[in-house]
């Protein structure tokens, strides 16, 4: 686990004392599943070694106290009178995983803390790896044990219910489940799961991380309309197909037949029909990957991947024109096996699967075509180098 992180010499700083423990909850990347953990489907996953550390001591006074490396304000509160509402800025999510542990574990410690993120906030899914790393400290101040679902569901609910975001749970499932050097292959409609190793005849792989320089919030893009267009189309399927449907906001793609899709899909507005057909192909990218990454053919993987970009753009029609164009210049890219939109594809980044002996190259290939099309971003545009890792820990 990577430890190259200010958290706790800023802590000594401001608190004139060394931090009780340091925890980490990485980032993660979804090569496959795109768009459909929300709708149940499948989904490929893996924790990077890039993500939030936090350091940070008990508060006997139940005060949480923290401070942002990454975003200018300082947070303060008391566990038991948070907020109703959200204030509007970066500590909601932590005011949403603190009022979500209390209804359950009456809360009696707080803490002073401080917080880095590692890379800039947009697709590797860093507000809940902030709520995860937050909560697992919250709960080992207040001697509360959590399962891994436990956690996972009480982070996602944590962002649907307080923040606002209508997430799915690849990413809290990613960042909790994850090993190092396995593919997390999951289930969201049942929570089965497996973490399928990396075969010992696959070629070697590193992860690239390259930025647009363009920053976003999912709960001010257009990522919960897609939602209610998915499940639009859900709707409309099952009533074509004269089948049982309760409440619109219950129902999911997952739960229509593919024969049913197959029938009544050009009965479909142009727009939902596109949604489902993006749930359908990437369903089946993401079965297929599991087995390809099981076999340990990176090329195929790598295939799925760029497959699933092309799609999230066409018919999913997410991304901005410089994601697009970076989704684009990584299709032109030796040494690249596959890449996509890093999470939602409303600005953010875009991530690889590269041959690791080709990394310098494609770096610099992939900066200089970009910052061609794009060079007001010189600056602000950034790639990074990641690997994988096991999800979030104790603390190091």
């Amino acid at each position: 686990m990577k430890t190259e992180n200010k958290c706790a010499e800023k802590y000594f700083e401001i608190y004139g004392k060394d931090p009780e423990n340091v925890g980490f909850c990485p980032y993660r990347i979804s090569p496959l599943g795109a768009h459909i953990d929300h709708q149940y489907g499948k989904i490929n996953g893996l924790a990077i070694d890039k993500g939030i550390y936090i350091a940070y001591s008990v508060k006997k006074n139940g005060v949480v106290e923290l401070q942002s490396l990454n975003f200018p304000k300082r947070a303060q509160f008391h566990i038991s009178s948070v907020p109703e509402e959200k204030v509007g800025d970066w500590a909601d999510h932590l005011r949403g995983a603190t009022k979500v542990l209390n209804e359950k574990y009456p809360l009696r410690y707080g803490m002073s803390a401080v917080i880095e993120g590692t890379l800039p906030v947009g697709g590797l899914s860093s507000s809940a790896a902030v709520i995860i790393v937050f909560m697992k400290a919250l709960c080992r101040l207040n001697n509360i044990e959590l399962s891994d679902w436990e956690l996972i569901m009480m982070a996602k609910k944590a962002e649907n219910e307080y923040v606002g975001v209508n997430c799915g749970k690849l990413d809290q499932a990613c960042e909790v489940l994850c090993k190092k050097d396995h593919l997390l292959y999951l289930d969201c409609k049942d929570d089965s799961c497996e973490l399928i190793p990396v075969n010992s005849d696959m070629k070697p792989y590193s992860i690239a991380i390259f930025f647009s320089g363009l920053e976003r919030s999912l709960a001010n893009s257009a990522y919960n309309l897609r939602q209610d267009e998915c499940k639009a189309a859900a709707y409309d399927l099952l009533a074509y197909a004269g089948m049982d449907y309760g409440k619109f906001i219950d129902t999911r793609l997952r739960d229509v037949p593919f024969e049913v899709y197959q029938e009544y899909k050009d009965r479909l507005p142009d727009n939902f029909r596109r949604r489902a057909k993006h749930y359908f192909n990437e369903i089946y990218r993401a079965e297929q990957g599991a087995k390809a990454w099981k076999h340990g053919d990176l090329d195929t993987y790598g295939k799925l991947v760029f497959e699933s970009g092309y799609s999230s753009i066409h018919n999913y029609e997410c991304g901005c024109p410089e994601l697009i164009t970076l989704y684009d210049i990584m299709t032109k890219t030796d040494g690249i096996y596959g890449g996509r939109f890093s999470g939602a594809g409303f600005k953010g980044c875009c991530m690889a699967l590269i041959d690791p002996n080709k990394e310098e190259e494609i770096l610099n290939k992939v900066e200089e075509a970009y910052l061609k099309e794009y060079p007001s971003l010189k600056g602000k545009y950034i790639s990074a180098i990641c690997h994988s890792t096991d999800g979030v820990g104790e603390g190091l």
